[in-house]
């Protein structure tokens, strides 16, 4: 498995088609390792690799391939506003023919308006106030996305995130769960906690040096 044309197999043929179009055709080594993981087979992923190193298709092949199978509902979760509407951008160009909603306004609504989107972008406290209004379209969610998972070790962040990820796995005993990082310290423990398969690698698209800047010279390591 090499190439976007060996995933026709596994993907929506309206989904191939569009990633077939993309200007890329060369899978990256993380994209690769989570499709022989499990990603097709529902099975959760934590994916902890380089900044650039594909990540975000790993997610959008899981959350975009249950949208076109009619399986359910997506949702993206992101630590920032800013983000999530960055994103959200991103695969309503992409995706026009699917129902995308941003979801990032008061905390204290319900937004009984998202029953009829596909995939919804939102952060960690936004997903907490909907589940705590007992949102009923929440049973239809049968992918999550959660980026940079590593945010549970934050003080401020990281306990809404905790409870959001363990009610989500209470309330939805069928939900993937796919979260992604580039920087977590602890992946092994993390994996076991979320039930996941580990998907590790070092590749990153350019090649990093490490050295010391003074006085107008770098010196590398």
């Amino acid at each position: 498995m090499k190439t976007i044309s060996d995933l026709q197999p596994f993907l929506h043929h309206s989904l191939f088609t569009i990633l077939k179009n993309e200007k890329f055709t060369e899978l990256r080594p993380a994209q690769i390792k989570s499709v022989q993981a499990g990603l097709f087979e529902k099975k959760n992923i934590l994916v902890c690799t380089p900044t650039g190193s594909g990540k975000t298709l790993v997610a959008e092949f899981a959350a975009m391939n249950t949208i076109y199978n009619k399986k359910g509902k997506a949702v993206y979760v992101v630590p920032l506003k800013s983000l999530a509407t960055e994103k959200y951008n991103v695969f309503k160009q992409k995706y026009p023919d699917k129902r995308i909603a941003l979801s990032i306004g008061d905390t204290d609504s319900s937004d009984s308006y998202l029953e009829s989107y596909d995939l919804i972008f939102t952060t960690s406290e936004k997903l907490d106030s909907l589940m705590r209004h007992n949102t009923p379209w929440l049973q239809q969610i049968k992918v999550v996305i959660i980026d940079e998972i590593h945010l549970l070790n934050e003080p401020d962040r990281g306990p809404t995130l905790e409870v959001v990820i363990t009610l989500l796995r209470h309330l939805l005993k069928d939900v993937q769960i796919i979260g992604l990082s580039a920087t977590i310290g602890n992946p092994d423990e993390l994996a076991a906690w979320l039930n996941a398969e580990l998907v590790q690698d070092s590749w990153r698209p350019v090649e990093l040096h490490h050295g010391t800047y003074f006085e107008g010279n770098v010196e590398f390591y």
